[in-house]
């Protein structure tokens, strides 16, 4: 990369430059004459000078000039105006440079706006792209969040520096000699103190900033380590729990914030020393025209309207040159940060471009072996890893990979997938080197999966078919105002040096996943789901989801129907007992009292949560039927019961799991509030107490709490305030309510809810399970369970898909792979986590699934489970980094070799 900014500047922008230049020289003239008006408006109009008669004129507009050779050019003649007439006219003359130099101001630095960030945008790209093209080594090495963190910040003044690198000294440095050289014109000797000045601040000022760069350079280096500590914290946040580092990690960063705090109070200190050193010497100056200008004045050397037009003009002059020191100081403090930037991009063995050149069309497949020749890998410290290894991958060859922890096998999965570069030796693919192959061979013709798992914040659907993304192959379509945006904006991208792919169009390779569009790509996709036994935990991710009937079309009749179809089923099997419908008219036993009580789900502010306790509606008609005091009451006994039951239990019991409506930190606030109400009721009690024992009413089911505190009066009281609560609720609150209809889809609720339309009974142990079993089958009998399964892609896994368990994780690491067909699949150790039955069946299953539709992929399986390596046409053994046996499980069982004892162990 280049090492001077300036340079990389002028590289990039040198046309926009030259044109800001000379808007910045004719900006000059207008600056100019704005200075010599006010000396004109003073002696002429105002003091008299040639008005000296009344009713005198003078000519305004004259202009004339000689020319050599040619003599007088008169171009206007002007016009007489008379004394009045003369101080408007100038004073509009004034006005409108005034306007003229704030427009060009207004030009000039939009323009210098837009150049900066355009440049912005080009290095930080290019910083982003060099990423892209680190060697894999590299990345061991160096901390995500201070790379983040350089590209989003550091770089942010060099953006903001480009649009000022040519034009502002040009621009600073123009006003200043205009204005210096206009009070030349005008008294030599105020000229020369303002130049002594002038020189002094030049000399002085940027000396004393020596130190705030190099405060400035720690500053940066301090902040970005801090940067990377913290990202550390957030990526080791369950280590630090586990072993009790919580108080070291802040230990550490007190001290870092100690640190960057000294720096930063250095630096304002001897920033604001430097401020008032420099704003003396600017206020000296017209202390001295004050008083050698004034006692030139007084002694007829000098008139007034001249001293005015000086002092006018010096006006102008500190600021230019103040911002031309500033300049200096961002120029040299941009160019440590460019450097110290450019030293940590500046990578050796980078990856050539053209490797990851897009290629719209597939490169076909790959008909040659994958060889290493005598491969030999090293970590970082220099100790082997793998020592001259030689073997060959045929296509449509199925091989094992076996051997301990550190056999090295591992480290040839790798360096098939180039996550590791050779330090000897190469991996070939038809002879050619692997890692001068475009990565739109290599990328799509090798699919690489180890138990190491990342997913980008996004939806499963995104992550799963991330691997299809690797070119826009149909432009997205806009229309009208969006058309003519997404022309600007590819303008703007070429003439920042970013290419202008659109990441909206349509990147699926479709044929790649055995698809011919989005339409049919579902299938696929669930025949690889089934493979790696995902679906199941989809489909559970999908019944929790709350859908909106508006973004699928149909679903909303399809859960009804399946509704009435689950009550059937459960009566043909004897077991309707199982789940315990809401009935309009009805007690849902097996629902808490507030869910009987508002027999809905809250939609809106006026209900959700604690705010319902504060509805005066709510209030009024559970207060006039009495219903609050019996809830107190109600409260009261529950509070009662798990204090008796449960006070003298540790915190972790499993007790307190079965407590939905208290937690073992609430036990000792409901000892004080019995303690306080003890013998005492509703009416004494403070609003904040009785909604602490009405909530715990609220929570609380018979059948599952068994306290023996819900009599059908109660019940039956309970339904006739609901009834009343409905009936009376005003028309601004009836949106804020979806209200249970046995005949219509709740869009508030889940999927399973809406399925369930009730609540799985206490009395049967395994009902959930139960009734998740006859919920599949049912989706699959009424054909909805696509659509289901399409809504569970949609489920959203956090960032780096930590919503998802490890288990499931691996599942849909090993899917995005299997996902598209490709020629080699490197597997690599992928499934650690799940057990040897389940990875026995998952083995089997994925080498049957590439296997389909003729296809005859080569498939290398670095196996956990070293039985597996029967289903193998051939075994690889490794020992410390050698490759000590190969051939068929057979042969290797005969040989009585490592194999033998590996496969007996």
């Amino acid at each position: 990369m280049e090492k001077s900014i300036a340079r990389y500047i002028w590289t990039h922008t040198r046309a926009q430059q030259l044109w800001i230049l000379l808007v910045v020289a004719v900006s000059m003239i207008p600056y100019f004459l704005s200075f010599d008006l006010p000396k004109q408006i003073v002696n002429g109009p105002i003091q008299g000078d040639g008005f000296d008669q009344p009713g005198a004129t003078q000519t305004f507009m004259n202009i004339n000039f000689d020319l050599p050779w040619i003599g007088n050019v008169a171009l206007f003649d002007g016009f007489e105006l008379t004394r009045m007439q003369t101080l408007f006219a100038l004073s509009l003359v004034f006005l409108l440079l005034v306007i003229i130099n704030g427009l060009f101001k207004f030009y000039i630095n939009t323009f210098k706006g837009r150049l900066g960030e355009r440049l912005l945008r080009r290095i930080r790209f290019e910083l982003v792209d060099r990423i892209l093209r680190f060697p894999p080594s590299q990345f061991k090495r160096m901390k995500g969040a201070e790379v983040s963190s350089m590209v989003k910040d550091e770089v942010e003044p060099l953006g903001g520096f480009t649009g000022d690198a040519f034009v502002q000294p040009a621009l600073l440095g123009g006003q200043a000699l205009t204005a210096l050289f206009f009070i030349f014109m005008q008294n030599t000797w105020l000229g020369l103190i303002a130049a002594v000045m002038v020189a002094v601040q030049a000399l002085i000022i940027p000396r004393m900033r020596r130190r705030l760069l190099v405060l400035g350079r720690e500053r940066q280096i301090t902040a970005r380590e801090l940067a990377g500590r913290v990202g550390e914290i957030v990526d080791g946040i369950g280590t630090i729990h586990a072993y009790d580092t919580s108080n070291y990690e802040r230990a550490d960063i007190a001290s870092r914030l100690g640190l960057i705090f000294r720096i930063r109070y250095d630096l304002y200190q001897w920033k604001f020393l430097v401020k008032f050193i420099n704003n003396f010497l600017a206020q000296l100056t017209p202390f001295l025209f004050y008083c050698i200008g004034g006692y030139l004045a007084l002694q007829g050397r000098l008139d007034i309207g001249q001293l005015i037009a000086v002092i006018s003009a010096y006006k102008d002059l500190p600021g230019p040159l103040k911002d031309l020191i500033d300049w200096d100081q961002t120029r040299q403090d941009v160019q440590v940060k460019y450097v110290q930037v450019v030293e940590q991009f500046s990578v050796d063995r980078t990856i050539d471009p053209a490797v990851q050149a897009i290629a719209i069309k597939d490169a076909g497949a790959l008909k040659h072996p994958l060889a290493a020749v005598n491969l030999s890998l090293a970590d970082d410290s220099g100790a082997k890893l793998l020592e001259r290894v030689s073997v060959q991958i045929h296509p449509g060859e199925t091989v094992a990979i076996v051997g301990g922890a550190a056999g090295g096998g591992d480290m040839l999965a790798e360096a098939f997938a180039r996550l590791v570069w050779p330090e000897s030796g190469k991996v070939t693919l038809g002879g050619d080197d692997i890692l001068e192959l475009p990565e739109s061979v290599t990328g799509r013709g090798i699919s690489y999966v180890s138990a190491d798992t990342y997913f980008f914040y996004g939806t499963l659907r995104d992550n799963l078919l991330y691997g299809l993304k690797h070119a826009p192959l149909k432009d997205a379509v806009y229309e009208g105002s969006r058309a003519t945006h997404r022309k600007w904006q590819i303008n703007e991208a070429r003439l920042a040096g970013n290419p202008h792919h659109d990441v909206n169009s349509d990147w699926i390779d479709y044929e790649a996943a055995n698809a011919t569009n989005d339409s049919d790509l579902f299938a696929p996709v669930l025949s690889v789901l089934d493979t790696v036994q995902l679906s199941k935990d989809i489909l559970d991710l999908a019944l929790r989801t709350t859908v909106s009937p508006e973004d699928h079309p149909g679903l909303a009749e399809g859960i009804v129907e399946m509704r009435h179809a689950l009550r059937e089923e459960l009566e043909e099997a004897g077991l309707s007992s199982l789940v315990v419908s809401f009935e309009p008219g009805a007690y849902n036993t097996e629902a808490t009292v507030g869910e009987n009580l508002l027999f809905g789900t809250a939609t809106g502010p006026s209900f959700v949560g604690k705010a319902i306790g504060k509805n005066v509606y709510f209030r009024s008609v559970v207060g006039g039927t009495g219903l609050d005091h019996i809830l107190f009451d109600m409260g009261y006994s529950i509070a009662e019961n798990a204090v008796e039951l449960f006070s003298d239990l540790p915190p972790d019991h499993p007790f307190f799991q079965q407590l939905t409506f208290m937690t073992a930190d609430d036990i000792p606030t409901y000892q004080l509030l019995l303690q306080k109400y003890k013998g005492k009721g509703f009416d004494v009690a403070s609003e904040d107490d009785r909604g602490a024992f009405i909530r715990l009413a609220f929570r609380y089911i018979e059948p599952r709490h068994r306290f023996g505190l819900l009599t059908e009066e109660l019940m039956a009281k309970i339904i006739d305030v609901r009834r009343q609560f409905h009936d009376g609720m005003p028309e601004e609150m009836r949106d804020e309510i979806e209200r249970y209809d046995p005949n219509h889809y709740n869009a508030s609720a889940s999927l399973m809810d809406n399925i369930l339309f009730g609540r799985i009974s206490h009395k049967h142990a395994d009902g959930s399970k139960r009734i998740r079993t006859i919920v599949s089958s049912l989706l699959n009998t009424l054909g909805l369970l696509e659509q289901v399964l399409d809504i569970g892609l949609d489920f959203n896994l956090g960032a780096g898909g930590k919503r998802l368990t490890s288990v499931q994780r691996q599942k849909l690491n090993l899917a995005r792979a299997l996902v598209r067909r490709s020629d080699y699949y490197i597997l690599n150790r992928p499934l650690p986590g799940l057990d040897h039955r389940l990875q026995d069946e998952i083995v089997r299953d994925v080498l049957k699934l590439v296997r389909r539709d003729g296809r005859d992929p080569a498939v290398v399986w670095v196996l956990s489970n070293t039985s597996l390596s029967s289903l193998f046409d051939r075994v690889l053994v490794f020992d410390r980094g050698m490759l000590v046996e190969e051939g068929t499980h057979a042969a290797l069982v005969k040989n009585n070799g490592i194999f033998k004892e590996l496969v007996s162990s």
